[in-house]
């Protein structure tokens, strides 16, 4: 432990700090000191013990379930100071590596004293906006962990040893020499622009530079030099592409840290509500760039306000992950839909190859390596793949689950680690106010929750954010139909009640409508009308079915499960007993439910952060079995019943 720095062999790590030398009294080594923390506890133990028998004896938990293989990454620590001998597996990455990150039970203390930091989960409740109800909760466990953390670009600091005139190495290869320090056996790439810098570069601070790499299999390529150690921030886009509305979340990765997160509407909507509309629109290339221009002017101007809002520049932002259903990504690229929906039904592409963000024409740094999230069929896309990370389903469970996206498509997973079967339905877009006249997205303003008088009919209304009303948001329509249909003013196939008079209720020939607010001295009074409400009938049926039949192809039934995820932004305000009420979810224990937001965008987030968890998403869609519903002849008897 006499030399200062840090030794690597292919199966022990010795990490040496100035000061630290084994210390000798009257011939005897004395036992160094392990602090741990942030519980500050302390332990004498002798050199060779299992780090994880020290922390046992220190009474400090660190989980094990593996039984010390090495093979669960449960127990990873970080050491701060001091020297430990490891035997590294293939858990950690070489950047955790060189901050200090160890497996405990891979981890022999050596002569000097060591300090211990068990680690805290990343992300802790509240951080996403989505994790606020009591009810549902994603485990800690699923998310990334700290030392788990590991974009695909990432920025470091190096200081390049000046050039000799014996060493006869150019400019480039002392770089390269000073990388390999951390990644070994990797091949060196770089543009022919940071090239030309480069001489000056290493020059203007005595060799003291900030590099930006992005790691690509055995390949690294630099794709930024810049003079000085003060590196720009690493910054990365997590996004979520939907039919209606389209989410970026800007992230800080050395910490995971969510800056901000911007959503909008998809400006694609002006060419058809719903992916088949949008398809058919697509038939002449021109209008193929239209959309595909559409959906990139929605991105791009969430990305310029989520960069103004966290007072950031777009030029640092080097990784990026995309998650969205199968064609909105063949839109996204400009890949002809049209085959998704003719026999046999077949996409361009599934699993997406890496493009960068200037092939793509995202405004980030355009050597950006893109992450698509890959989809399972032609109605189950990246979408539902990001989803399921947020979910032990189809890698821990032995209980039979089911997955369920409610959102203008609904797609559904059911299954567990022994086997998963996917399908997808056309919802429409009326839970997220498409085709519903005074429907919005669930924002400020949305009617979120209403109370029906049994007397009166009349409807007592609250919004997000207690803002005054806008429109009426998909959890508000279903608080909505369940409200009027338990106080006797709506039948069971969605027809207002005529037979009692009702303020509320405007009849005009056949057709009825229901005034949820009054008009105000500068709005117009919010309705609903039965064609309207018909078309809710419809996407409430639609999943339905899709979930009856997808249960008859396993031969279950509701009671079966272990558990019902429900994912899709409007959820986040969903009564549950209003959608069951009205027939949209099965009438089964409570308790069984889970919610778990825009999991499609926090399973970009995951795959943002860790390159981990994007070869778990690839392990997950090699899981799922599709299936393709329009071909089941049952289906349509499903659907006319759920009605």
């Amino acid at each position: 432990c006499g030399t200062p720095g840090i030794s690597r062999h292919r199966e022990f790590y010795l990490k040496c700090t100035e000061g630290d030398r084994t210390k000798l009294t009257c011939g005897t080594q004395q036992m160094p000191t392990v602090l741990f923390e942030p519980s500050k506890k302390t332990i004498e133990a002798a050199p060779g013990t299992d780090l994880l028998d020290a922390a046992q004896q220190a009474g400090v938990e660190i989980n094990a379930p593996c039984g010390t293989k090495g093979t669960c990454g449960k127990c990873i620590v970080r050491i701060t100071s001091g020297a430990a001998e490891v035997n590294f597996s293939d858990r950690l990455s070489p950047l955790a590596i060189e901050s200090g990150y160890v497996q405990a039970c891979q981890t022999k203390i050596a002569a000097s004293p060591l300090t211990v930091h068990i680690l805290e989960p990343v992300v802790k409740k509240g951080q996403f906006a989505d994790l606020s109800a009591d009810l549902h909760k994603i485990d800690s466990d699923l998310l990334p962990q700290t030392w788990q953390l590991n974009p695909i670009t990432v920025k470091i600091s190096l200081t390049v040893p000046a050039p000799t005139i014996d060493d006869g190495m150019s400019d480039l290869e002392r770089l390269q020499k000073e990388i390999r320090k951390i990644w070994y056996d990797q091949e060196i790439t770089l543009s022919l622009s940071t090239l030309q810098s480069l001489a000056d570069t290493l020059r203007q601070d005595n060799g003291k530079i900030s590099v930006t790499i992005t790691q690509n299999a055995n390949t690294l390529r630099i794709i930024q030099i810049s003079a000085g150690i003060r590196l720009p921030e690493n910054l990365g886009l997590a996004i979520d592409i939907g039919t209606t509305s389209v989410s970026v979340q800007l992230v800080s990765l050395p910490e995971a840290r969510i800056i901000i997160t911007r959503t909008d509407y998809n400006q694609q909507i002006a060419c058809g509500l719903d992916i088949i509309s949008r398809i058919d629109y697509a038939r002449q290339p021109k209008r193929l760039e239209e959309l595909r221009t559409r959906v990139l002017l929605t991105v791009n101007e969430l990305i310029k306000q989520a960069a103004d809002a966290g007072k950031v520049s777009q030029a640092d932002v080097c990784n990026c992950s995309i998650s969205g259903n199968t064609t909105m990504i063949h839109l996204l690229l400009g890949l002809n839909p049209a085959y998704i929906r003719l026999d046999p039904y077949v996409p361009t592409l599934l699993e997406n190859p890496q493009l960068t963000a200037a092939e793509i024409g995202l405004e980030i740094h355009p050597e950006t390596l893109v992450h698509i999230s890959p989809g399972v069929g032609s109605y189950v896309g990246g979408d539902i793949t990001a989803g399921l990370l947020c979910t032990g389903m189809v890698t821990d469970s032995e209980e039979i689950c089911f997955f369920i996206d409610i959102g203008t498509n609904g797609e559904l997973v059911i299954g567990n680690s022994d086997f998963a079967l996917a399908c997808a339905c056309s919802a429409g877009p009326a839970f997220e106010g498409g085709g519903i006249r005074h429907g919005m997205r669930a924002a400020a303003g949305a009617i979120e929750k209403v109370e029906i008088d049994p007397e009166t009919g009349l409807a007592t209304c609250e919004t997000i954010d207690n803002s005054s009303p806008k429109g009426i948001c998909g959890s508000g329509m279903i608080s909505l139909l369940a409200g009027l249909l338990k106080s006797g003013w709506l039948d069971s196939a969605g027809k207002l009640n005529r037979e009692r008079p009702s303020t509320a209720i405007i009849v005009e020939g056949r057709q009825a409508s229901y005034r949820i607010t009054k008009p105000g001295d500068k709005s117009e009074s919010i309705e609903i009308t039965e064609a309207e409400i018909e078309n809710i009938l419809r996407a409430k049926a639609a999943i339905f079915s899709a979930c009856s039949l997808m249960l008859k192809q396993v031969d279950l039934d509701f009671k079966d499960l272990g558990c019902i995820y429900i994912a899709g932004g409007f959820g986040h305000f969903l009564d549950l007993e209003n959608a069951i009420t009205i027939g949209l979810l099965p009438d089964i224990p409570r308790e069984k439910f889970r919610y778990i937001g825009n999991a499609s965008l926090m399973g970009s987030y995951m795959t943002l952060v860790s390159q981990e968890f994007r070869q778990k998403q690839l392990e997950i869609t090699r899981h799922i079995t599709y299936v393709e519903l329009s071909t089941d002849p049952g289906y349509m008897d499903q659907y006319t019943a759920a009605l």
